[in-house]
Order: C-alpha cells, then structure tokens, then sequence
C-alpha cells in the first residue's frame, strides 16, 4: 500500500509499511552521517538533525519510487514538519494515559518483517546498515502505535455519519451502476429483402412495401401475424420476428438509433441496411436488477499461535517449511490445517468460506486481496498468531441491504478522516509550544 502525497503517508501509513526502505535497502549501504544538533523544541522535547536527515531520506527514496519530483529542502521542510506533528501526538496520546505494551511492539515488529519478507533477524540487520539500532526502531514503533491509537480516540470519534448521506451515496451509486448495465431490449423485426442488384424501380417498390407494413403495425394489426406474411427474414417462423431479450450492445448501431425514443408496442421508422429494409418494434425493455456489487473471496489458512513452546520465529519457519512442501506436491494444504491449525476453520481443511471486504483483521485481508485464486503468500504475522494464507476462488456478488449501508458508511467515513485529521492536528499543533533552533555557528 503507497499513499498518494507525503502529507496523507506522513499521517496515515500503518505501522506494517513504517519503513518502506528496509525491504528495498541494499546491503553495505552507508548509514547516514550529519552533525546532530537540535532544531526545534517542541514542548520541551527535542528535534535532532539527524532524525530530520534520516526521514527527508526516507521521503526522498518514497517519493522516486512513485515518480514524484523530488527536492532535498522541501523534503527536510516536510520531514521536520511531519516529525513535529509526531511529537505532538505522541504527546497527546501519553497525556490522555494511552500506553503501548511490549507485546504490541513485538508483534508490530514481527508485522514489519512479514510484509519485507524477512526475518526478524534480516530486519534488524537491514535497520542497523540504515543506521537504526533495534532499541531505536522498537521506539519508533512505539510513537506510531501510539498515534494509532489517538486518532482513533480523537479523530474517528469527530466523524459522523447520517442517515441521509448514506442514503444520497447509495442513490448515487446505484445511477452509476444502472449508466454501466443499461437496460436489455426484446425486438420485434420485419425484413423485406432488397436483392443485391437491385434496380432503383424495385428498391422503390420494396420500400413502399415496407412502409405499409410498418403502417400496418402501427395501427395494431398483430406483429407475428404481419411477420408470418411480409417477412424474408430465415428465422421468422421460429420466433415470430422476436430477436429476443438482449444488451443493447448485441444489437446494430443502427437498430437503437431507430428505437432509442420509442415506447414498449412503438414501432419505428424504416431502417435501411445491406440486407434490405427493417419495420422494428419494441416488444420488451427489461432493466437488470440494480443491486451494488461487492468482490467476494474465498481463502483458506493454517493458523499457529506463538507460545512458550513455540515462538513467532519458529512458527514463522515451521510454515516457510510446509508452503514449499505444498507447492513441491509433497503435502495438501486441506490435511497440513486439518492437522495442525490451531483454528476453528481447520476440522474443514482451513477453509473459510466466502467473505465480504472486512471480515478480517486488516493485515490478514490486505495480504489475501493481493493474492490470485490458487496463489499461496508466505506466512503472515497478525495479531491472532502466524498464517499460511491460500486464496482458492474470488467472485463478484450482491450486497444486502445491511451490507450495502454498511459499505457506504465505511466509504463516508474514509473520505471525512483526512478533514477530520486535519482540523484535529491543527488543533493540537496550534495549542502546542514549538521553538525553532538556528543551527550552530
């Protein structure tokens, strides 16, 4: 997951992408080395250069990534900026008794390594050449776990959602939907051939043929009966000139050009193409049921819970281990979580069944919806314990009633966290003593 801007990845990136680098960090890089020296006060607490240094690198390197332009001094005006705010928050979280305890450290850090695909130890080796100790990595996913959990106290509790707007976005959605999957139509259709080398005198006389017959259907003469007698079309005795229910995008540009206006029963003007003149009447318009869709997937796991038997490490290895004797052929997915998964998903095979977007913990989700069906992902650390996830079907379906609601009130309330994060920062930042600190002479 990138973030659009600096600003919205300085505010919102959770703790699993903390340090983008690490997984791209090439070995024997060179740590970076600057003159440390205080450059704002903020509440009494420092700002060092190096700490400002270290994040306008690491905004830098994010931003080539995504192909943005990048600019050393703005990138240490947005990195002192952004490490301000971070004080101030951790600030705020301290003051209101939020705490973070050591085994949420552990398991940020074990999150941290699964979404690098590395090894607690290969993480640790990758922040120590990037210049950060372990103790100072633990510490700064203590100040982003406790910034987590002050926007959602301070900020999510600002949104709110009523009943009307999600009514005026469901409106709105389902329109869009119905501009996506137009109406089915069911036509009627006389031919009246008109031979390939035809003279203009019989082309007039076929034509003049054609115009009494759709006269004919205007006035109500039954349409069936019309083309039982007049029409050259092959099929017209199977299915009495019906061309049956179908989108509007299975018929000739020209045939909806000639009905578009018309009601069910009107019949159209003469539609001339190469084959010879057409008398069309709408017979039926059929609209799909319009209903918001959502992506359903469908995935089975293996589940060990770390214990004093067995650690997140080992659990880690043991299902690096059993994902490649499953896809070597050696053992089946469906008997190893039989076998072994601590879940209540393992008596059938792991699986757990078709799932709606949010069902899962959101690192456990975000890792399933990057997999195709039939694909395995190495073993994922969430907050329940270690996983080997396997994604086995994936398909689109309807939405309740309650689901749908649910889904506009999720969709509301991610589009008002960024306002409501910004006015809840300004806040804080507005109440918050900063001194800015010259560098030394």
């Amino acid at each position: 997951m990138t973030c659009s801007s600096w600003m919205r990845w300085a505010s919102w990136c959770v703790v699993a992408f903390l340090l983008p680098h690490v997984a791209s960090a090439q070995p024997g890089s060179a740590p970076i080395r600057s003159a440390d020296f205080v450059v704002a006060v903020v509440n009494s607490e420092p700002i060092t250069n190096q700490e400002v240094q270290r994040l306008s690198q690491r905004m830098l390197r994010e931003a080539r990534a995504q192909g943005l332009s990048t600019d050393n001094t703005e990138a240490k005006r947005l990195a002192l900026d952004q490490l301000i705010l971070e004080k101030i928050q951790v600030q705020q979280a301290t003051s209101l008794g939020i705490a973070v305890d050591d085994a949420a450290i552990q398991q940020a850090e074990a999150g941290v390594a699964s979404n690098n695909q590395l090894t607690l130890d290969e993480l640790r080796a990758r922040l120590q050449q990037d210049g950060i100790s372990a103790a100072g990595f633990r510490d700064q996913l203590r100040s982003q776990l406790l910034m987590s959990r002050v926007r959602e106290r301070e900020v999510e509790t600002r949104i709110r959602i009523t009943d009307a707007e999600i009514n005026q976005f469901l409106n709105e959605e389902l329109q869009r939907q119905a501009a996506r999957f137009p109406a089915e139509i069911n036509l009627g259709m006389i031919l009246i051939a008109v031979p390939e080398n035809a003279t203009p005198e019989q082309v007039a006389r076929l034509s003049e043929r054609a115009r009494s017959v759709a006269a004919q259907a205007r006035q109500g003469r039954d349409f069936a009966a019309l083309v039982s007698e007049f029409s050259d079309a092959p099929d017209r005795s199977a299915n009495a000139g019906a061309m049956g229910l179908r989108p509007p995008n299975r018929y000739p540009e020209i045939f909806l050009q000639a009905v578009n206006q018309l009601p069910v029963g009107g019949v159209s003007e003469l539609v001339r193409s190469g084959a010879g003149f057409h008398v069309l009447k709408v017979l039926q318009r059929q609209s799909a049921p319009i209903t918001l869709m959502t992506t359903q997937t469908r995935a089975r796991h293996v589940l060990l819970r770390p214990s004093p038997q067995l650690s997140q490490a080992q659990a880690l290895a043991q299902l690096s281990a059993i994902r490649r004797d499953i896809l070597s052929g050696r053992v089946d997915f469906a008997d190893v979580a039989r076998r072994i998964s601590q879940d209540g998903s393992a008596p059938q095979g792991g699986d757990l069944g078709w799932a709606n977007p949010g069902m899962f913990v959101p690192e456990f989700e975000q890792a399933m919806n990057q997999l195709r069906p039939g694909q395995l992902a190495d073993p994922l650390v969430s907050r329940f314990g270690v996983h080997l996830i396997e994604v086995t079907d994936r398909r689109e379906a309807p939405m309740s009633e309650a689901e749908q609601r649910n889904f506009a009130r999720n969709v509301l309330r991610e589009s008002k966290l960024d306002e409501a994060y910004a006015s809840w920062v300004q806040d804080l930042r507005g109440r918050a003593f900063v001194e800015m600190r010259e560098p030394p002479q």
